[in-house]
């Protein structure tokens, strides 16, 4: 369980959990006997409460759609990161909090590429990050809900003109379902994005190229025109 400190008198503390305690399945942990709680409080130099509710969040959602228990999953995911990194074996008890945020992405980045789906509010919990983004667009996923098959918005206004005309490298994507596209041209890119605290991304020329928007072809033109201008 995870939560916040509201107040300490003496030797009782008050706690806020995140979710909502279910008694029946904590008697049943504790075998019908006086549950013994531990607490950990975060320093900042440790894998925080936070960092480690994601990374169970995630993992929980991965054992669901694999059928796997969700301690088998974690340490099936583990040895597949030492495998796939060359780390070196890591506790969710004190591990870095650096060492925890790579572990988050790798999952994260595992997650995208076999389709596996997050819960809402597993979504909710991931931080809207640049590496996020990303992932968002080449998975064609929403940034705000995580629905498959969404679209790549360009948050920069393109104009009325032709499309192949227009320098898409020098422009800003997000990805997003047809409700919150819908959503970001009702009430406006600005208003959209400090809404939800998104960041729309830049995309690299070989991800144009990936994604079908720009062609190399139509790259090298638009630099030979500049060139000749100039």
């Amino acid at each position: 369980m995870f939560g916040k400190l509201k107040a300490i008198k003496g030797d009782e503390i008050t706690i806020k959990l995140d979710d909502e305690l279910n008694i029946y399945r904590l008697q049943k942990f504790a075998a019908n006997k006086q549950p013994t709680i531990e607490l950990q409080l975060d320093d900042g130099r440790k894998i925080s409460p936070d960092q480690r509710k994601k990374i169970f969040a995630m993992l929980r959602d991965m054992a669901i759609f694999t059928g796997y228990d969700v301690r088998d999953m974690e340490q099936w995911i583990k040895y597949y990161y030492y495998a796939q990194t060359g780390s070196e074996a890591l506790s969710m008890a004190d591990c870095s909090m650096d060492t925890a945020n790579k572990f988050l992405t790798f999952i994260l980045d595992f997650c995208f590429a076999n389709d596996i789906p997050f819960k809402t509010k597993t979504w909710d919990m991931i931080p809207t990050d640049y590496h996020l983004a990303m992932q968002c667009i080449r998975y064609r996923k929403c940034v705000i809900c995580g629905q498959p098959h969404s679209d790549i918005d360009h948050y920069t206004p393109v104009g009325r003109g032709s499309r192949k005309l227009v320098d898409h490298r020098k422009l800003y994507f997000e990805c997003l379902c047809r409700e919150h596209h819908m959503e970001r041209h009702r009430i406006g890119a600005k208003s959209f994005i400090e809404k939800y605290h998104i960041k729309p991304v830049k995309l690299s020329e070989q991800d144009l190229i990936d994604l079908h928007i720009m062609t190399q072809k139509r790259m090298n033109e638009i630099d030979r025109r500049k060139s000749n201008e100039n």
